[in-house]
């Protein structure tokens, strides 16, 4: 994570960009939360839907690592934004509804990785608009 916040300073030269996405990614983070708590659903058939997206997505990164000129732009960006929320709404879902109290640890991490890699891409967003604006 490190190499990324430390590219967004130098490139885009906004001492906010880092602060701009920690609270966006809070506030996609706390809709999500509050909309799995609110429906008290179980969107655990997101599970293999999500799955093959996830799969998608790295052949996707894949070709663009392997094939020169394939760039990963704005689009790929909001449709992992997207992956991601879905990846939140049933990590959270699992954890309400199927995980025993005394797997915390297990649930606070599989969270965190969703919420580490939504603030990833929402940081990779906020610099390709910042870098558009020039």
């Amino acid at each position: 994570m490190l190499p990324l916040l430390i590219y967004a300073q130098i490139v885009t030269k906004d001492p906010t960009i880092i602060p701009t996405a920690g609270i966006l990614t809070l506030a996609v983070f706390g809709g999500l939360t509050m909309t799995v708590f609110i429906t008290k659903k179980d969107f655990s058939f997101m599970g293999p839907v999500l799955s093959v997206c996830t799969w998608i997505a790295l052949g996707v990164i894949v070709c663009a690592v392997v094939f020169q000129g394939f760039t990963l732009g704005m689009f790929f960006t909001l449709a992992m934004i997207a992956l991601m929320s879905g990846w939140i709404i049933y990590y959270t879902s699992n954890v309400l509804h199927h995980y025993p109290t005394d797997m915390h640890v297990a649930a606070a991490l599989v969270l965190f990785s969703s919420i580490a890699t939504l603030f990833w891409y929402i940081l990779r967003l906020l610099i390709i608009l910042s870098s558009s604006r020039d």
